[in-house]
């Protein structure tokens, strides 16, 4: 079972739940990264996956998002990444730790040093230790569980970071040739669909209230999303 972007929508995943355990419970699950930032729950979904990871039976997996990426070098320079990561839903995120953005110059370099001190205190080094140990790739058989997409033309063990956490211009364009099958989120899709050895996932839950999952076996592929009628 694979599970798409969360973007701060705990009640949307507490939703997803229910309809997993109804329908494939006791299947093992993957979440596909970007479970922070746009919505205004962040610290609630972090604070569920870090449960559910730790305790559940079959097997949770959690992958890195470039949300996380970015959170995670927010964290490790603020000055340097601040900007891109505060433009790109990072604000929503600090509010849910409660979080306030600081008077001052936002270029200066201090501002944003101030601004990782408070917000790594508001989320404990916990939290911050597991975000650094999330994987960038989950496998069954032949198919790969990654955040963003994959080079079509190298193998799958082959791939970089930036790939799987940003995506390939190619990922969406070309079949892959080598049997291999790429289930992902990071591009927001109206449904969730299979095309061409890839299953998107990611159908924009924090603006749509759709949140995608997609239970993969050897007979299929079944969707499943908050929201269907």
């Amino acid at each position: 079972m694979a599970i798409g972007d969360i973007h701060g929508r705990v009640d949307l995943l507490r939703e997803l739940d229910g309809l997993i355990e109804a329908q494939c419970s006791g299947w093992p699950v993957v979440f596909l990264g970007d479970y922070i930032d746009r919505g205004e729950q962040s610290r609630e979904v972090l604070e569920l996956l870090m449960s559910v990871s730790a305790e559940s039976t079959p097997s949770v997996t959690c992958l890195m998002g470039n949300h996380e990426r970015m959170l995670l070098e927010f964290l490790n320079d603020p000055a340097a990444y601040g900007p891109r990561w505060l433009r790109n839903g990072g604000l929503q995120a600090l509010a849910s730790f409660g979080v306030a953005m600081p008077r001052g110059d936002s270029k200066d370099p201090a501002v944003f040093e101030n601004l990782r001190d408070r917000l790594s205190d508001a989320m404990g080094d916990r939290a911050i230790a597991w975000l650094r140990t999330l994987p960038l790739t989950w496998r069954s058989g032949n198919v790969w569980a990654v955040h963003a997409g994959a080079d079509p033309a190298l193998p799958m063990i082959e791939q970089t970071e930036d790939v799987l956490l940003w995506g390939h211009s190619a990922f969406r364009k070309t079949l892959r040739t080598d049997g291999q099958w790429v289930v992902h989120g990071h591009t927001i899709v109206d449904a969730a669909q299979i095309e061409g050895g890839r299953i998107a996932l990611d159908t924009g839950a924090y603006a749509t209230g759709r949140l995608s999952a997609a239970g993969i076996s050897a007979d299929g592929v079944d969707f499943m999303r908050t929201g269907a009628t």
